[in-house]
């Protein structure tokens, strides 16, 4: 506990100190005065009058010290539970997003629930956006301007393959700050540090085409304490997309994004449509952490004060008919 102005303590000690003494003095002379007039007999009494006798004062010097130390408007540091850290939005922006099994288009769709999703966040939560094709790439460095980050979710456009294990890289990358590889093969993983506040949300299909290895990729991620959600974007009926001239068909693949989710401790949330795709958005969990927050403590210390004051009068009025 911290005092903004520490001096009004020792003004509190100095101040109770003299009260006690004085109502110590104060007694002692009554009780000398009552032996001199010959009503020694009031001065003792039994255990329950003492009690009468003494405990109104005795409310009432205790709310002094506890007043003063108020004034000094003390502050403690108080863990205050919240949404916090680190979210990292990857849109899987292959050819096969195009598909409209999900209306208007799986890409769209998850854009749109993406961007709900950004919204509905704290100012404590920073979001970033990184595309990711055969390639990934961060569009919007992680920030607390979620107006920024749901321009650079409306940016992604749809194109190419798909590597999710090269998107979970970049954004491990991002994440840790430093470029991010799978090992050699025999070779041990790169020590990234520990970040449990950092999130990563995957918007996909599932259908991988190359790339690393994304359970190698979503194994480092579980090591460095990245959590990854997976929304799985389509239908397992499936649609056509149409690539070079030729129709394609594409389904959901949710075999691939609950391996990935479920290895780093994550969820896989499958939306089949435009509005579970929202609600999907919805049950994105998200790490609850404690922040230490100062809080001051004037009220409190001011309202038990006025509790011993007005206990202290009250009893005052009703065994002696006066507060003091």
């Amino acid at each position: 506990m911290t005092f903004s102005h520490p001096l009004i303590i020792v003004v509190a000690v100095l101040v109770t100190a003299g009260a006690v003494a004085g109502y110590v003095v104060l007694q002692r002379r009554r009780a000398a005065a009552l032996r001199a007039s010959g009503f020694a007999a009031l001065t003792g009494g039994s255990r329950r009058q003492a009690v009468r006798r003494h405990l109104p004062y005795a409310l009432l010097l205790a709310a002094l010290p506890i007043l003063l130390v108020g004034l000094a408007r003390p502050e403690a540091e108080v863990a205050v539970p919240r949404v916090s850290g680190t979210v990292l939005l990857a849109f899987d922006a292959s050819n096969s997003m195009t598909a409209a099994d999900v209306s208007p288009t799986r890409l769209a769709a998850a854009q749109a629930a993406a961007a709900a999703f950004v919204e509905e966040q704290p100012d404590t939560v920073d979001v970033g956006v990184l595309a990711f094709g055969e390639q990934a790439l961060l569009t919007q460095a992680p920030t607390d301007d979620h107006d920024a980050a749901i321009a650079a979710i409306n940016r992604v456009t749809a194109g190419g393959g798909t590597s999710l294990g090269q998107a979970i890289l970049v954004g491990l990358g991002t994440i840790t700050g430093k470029p991010v590889t799978l090992p050699d093969e025999g070779a041990a993983p790169a020590d990234l540090g520990y970040w449990p506040s950092a999130t990563i949300v995957v918007f996909s299909d599932g259908e991988q085409t190359g790339g690393p290895d994304a359970v190698a990729a979503a194994e480092m991620a579980a090591a460095a304490g990245v959590r990854i959600q997976a929304v799985g974007v389509g239908t397992a009926r499936g649609g056509t997309v149409e690539v070079d001239g030729f129709q394609l068909t594409t389904a959901l693949d949710e075999a691939l994004l609950t391996t990935v989710a479920q290895t780093t401790g994550g969820t896989y949330l499958p939306a089949g449509d435009a509005a579970v795709l929202t609600d999907s958005t919805k049950a994105i969990d998200l790490r609850l952490t404690t922040e230490k927050e100062p809080v001051e403590l004037t009220a409190p210390f001011a309202g038990g004060a006025l509790l011993l004051l007005t206990l202290g009068a009250l009893l005052g009025i009703r065994w002696h008919g006066r507060i003091v």
